[in-house]
């Protein structure tokens, strides 16, 4: 495969489809107190997985679609509206039953997340139905990336056009709780993007992932499963790669973390840009480093003047 062109079409958009919503990620001055407030920095910015790729994307300059869901609410108008100025095609269905999708997070003094909540409902609105009425984005597009938030039923449907449109399929695991929904389509992924506890879930029962050398055998086990090229993030370890041809490691960049929300959905996104401008899978993972470096660097889920000569510059060499 990576002797091959990623797309056939890579100046084609690449189409997005899964979760968004507002992020609420308070960072906490004060170790967590239970029962009682405790003293944080709190921010609210646009999020979800899926939404984060497509504006990441965007922002290199890839054109791109996004298929999302978000309530009939003043919340989902925004979104729509702010996503869209960032240069992504939105189509969003509409849930009449729940609001706008939301995630809630604590991170500590360090930057690291303590907890997390998500009210991810509304993407029950995003049906098979809604995605043959967009089939003909499918046959636009040069590559598909999809989050596991997606219902079971849409996500088969997603796949059974994507196929039909020949496209390649990209996919972020999004949790351990959604990621088996991808374990079927192992064989039909061009790239996945887990860490290192969404990974444990496609490997054999009581494996675990602690060690670079664990990590770069998880990576080939996913390989060996018909996934094209396997990327397994690990924090600040750095991450491991494998495909059928090669492997390799990357030290994480060493840098504050002010806010871990989006780092990986920036490295998938830059990934994702590099392979469809031809580059290498070895410098396309140093950037998709880069990108999860500065996004670890901001208050927010996407650095909003992202370019790749930014990226460049904090390459991993």
């Amino acid at each position: 495969m990576t002797g091959e062109h990623f797309s056939d079409r890579p100046e084609a958009p690449a189409l997005v489809i899964g979760a968004a919503g507002v992020d609420i990620v308070g960072r906490l001055r004060n170790d967590l107190i239970a029962g009682s407030s405790t003293p944080a920095q709190i921010r609210f910015s646009w999020g979800g997985v899926a939404r984060n790729v497509a504006e990441n994307l965007a922002r290199l300059g890839q054109p791109t679609y996004l298929i999302t869901a978000v309530g009939e609410d003043e919340t989902g108008e925004r979104l729509c509206a702010a996503t869209s100025a960032a240069g992504v095609h939105i189509h969003a269905a509409r849930s009449k039953e729940h609001p706008t999708g939301t995630y809630l997070a604590a991170v500590n003094q360090g930057g690291a997340l303590q907890y997390a909540l998500d009210d991810m409902r509304a993407i029950s609105a995003l049906t098979p139905e809604f995605i043959r009425q967009n089939r003909q984005l499918f046959m636009d597009a040069s590559v598909l990336f999809v989050d596991a938030n997606l219902p079971k039923d849409t996500l088969r449907t997603i796949m059974s056009e994507a196929r039909k449109a020949m496209l390649p399929i990209c996919a972020d695991p999004t949790s351990t709780s959604l990621a088996p929904r991808l374990r079927n389509y192992l064989p039909r992924l061009r790239l996945i993007t887990p860490n290192r506890h969404e990974a444990e879930v496609f490997c054999q029962k009581g494996v675990e992932i602690n060690t670079r050398r664990q990590a770069l055998e998880a990576a080939k086990h996913l390989v060996s499963q018909g996934v094209e090229i396997a990327v397994i993030t690990m924090g600040e370890i750095g991450l491991c790669y494998a495909t059928s041809e090669t492997n390799g490691y990357i030290p994480a960049v060493r840098t504050e973390v002010v806010d871990p929300t989006g780092a990986g959905d920036a490295l998938s996104a830059a990934i994702i840009f590099a392979l469809l401008n031809d580059i290498p899978i070895d410098d396309a993972v140093r950037l998709g480093v880069s990108a999860a470096s500065l996004t670890l660097r901001y208050r927010g889920a996407v650095v909003p003047n992202l370019t790749l000569e930014k990226l460049y510059d904090q390459l991993v060499i």
